[in-house]
């Protein structure tokens, strides 16, 4: 099993003390938490894209080169990119610049995104947010594979014997389809024979296992050798320390303030106290042992052999926070990684091979 660290930088205050940092210092500690996930061995960093409040997270490119320059080994995730709001020709450009500068450890999690403020900021509507998705996709993935392009397109001026430069360096880059409640995603990551990568944040276990089940089933009926499937799944927080009661203790006062910060954005939270978070959310909270079981009981469900944890300290103190981390690296990745498998690819730069040939979406 391999493990990433993630960011949707949220700029908010904090959930215990109320203090919001500048946004100079937010960006600073995803730096810092970019150089903390490569010290401790994760597998992987990602950045999300997020175009609303309270996110500040409007351009990972960016925030994925300067995360570049000072790493070496861990490769670069978005999460997600939000094709249904990009011009692809543009991300294509942002994209295969950063494929570059990395040596090759850029990974995309695309998907549509969410939230009406920012598809009013981009004049995309409900109706037509999936074909966006789906055409800005089979845009940008043929972009990356042949030098001249030639596209009759509906959300965008029309491509003929288009070259972008500059070429890319991974021969294609991997592309994760995300996926939170829609079949759309599903279907299309299956479609392309793409690996999937389930939020799996805000809900129970079942949602995204019946999704997780119907991608099997697409895969499949595409065609796809089902060896070839890859699933990465999301978490909703992590604390972990020597024993629950210490776990629970820490992280209570995080739970009650983010609890008070839903409640004031007017959201309705899915899990009201910290008892019933710990027990039916995908929150990795607990001793070792009792994370290592909780991962295997999702595992059970999703066969994912990707797994995200939060990158952010998220209303825990930067010690508690540090500790975490390096605590699930000694004691539990360990376990996961011997007990889960890796994904059916190499973990490194994307190797010069074929491109499939689209399957219709009627197939």
């Amino acid at each position: 099993m391999k493990f990433l660290a993630i960011t949707l930088i949220v700029h908010a205050p904090h959930p215990v003390t109320g203090v919001r940092k500048s946004t100079q210092d937010r960006f600073r500690e995803v730096l810092d938490n970019a150089l903390l996930a490569e010290e401790l061995g994760f597998d992987g960093f990602g950045v999300g894209e997020r175009h609303e409040r309270p996110f500040i997270s409007s351009s990972p490119p960016v925030v994925l080169s300067h995360i570049a320059a000072l790493t070496s080994r861990i490769r670069l995730f978005t999460a997600v990119t939000t094709l249904s709001l990009l011009d692809p020709v543009r991300a294509y450009e942002d994209y295969a610049t950063l494929d570059h500068l990395s040596g090759g450890r850029l990974e995309l999690i695309i998907g549509k995104g969410n939230g009406t403020a920012q598809r009013e900021l981009f004049q995309v509507t409900p109706e037509d947010q999936w074909d966006r998705n789906a055409e800005s996709y089979e845009v940008f993935r043929t972009l990356w594979r042949q030098d001249k392009v030639t596209a009759d397109t509906r959300f965008r001026p029309a491509l003929k014997d288009a070259e972008v430069w500059p070429r890319p360096l991974q021969q294609p880059i991997r592309v994760w389809h995300g996926s939170a409640t829609s079949k759309e995603s599903v279907d299309l990551a299956a479609r392309y024979g793409d690996p999937l990568f389930s939020a799996n944040v805000t809900n129970p276990i079942e949602p995204y296992a019946e999704l997780i089940h119907y991608y099997r089933e697409r895969w499949e009926h595409y065609g796809h050798d089902p060896a070839g499937i890859a699933v990465g799944a999301g978490t909703a927080g992590l604390y972990a320390a020597r024993t629950s009661q210490e776990a629970i203790a820490a992280y209570r006062p995080v739970f009650e303030g983010n609890l008070a910060f839903q409640k004031r954005l007017g959201l309705d939270p899915v899990f009201t106290t910290l008892e019933d978070f710990v027990e039916h959310s995908s929150a990795l909270i607990g001793s070792p042992q009792q994370i290592t079981e909780k991962v295997h009981r999702y595992h059970e469900q999703f066969g994912h052999t990707v797994l995200h944890l939060q990158a952010d300290a998220g209303g825990l103190t930067d010690r508690q926070h540090r500790d975490s981390l390096a605590l699930f690296q000694s004691d539990i990745a360990p376990v996961l990684r011997r007990e889960i498998p890796d994904p059916p690819f190499p973990w490194g730069p994307v190797l010069a091979q074929p491109a499939p040939a689209p399957v219709p979406a009627d197939h």
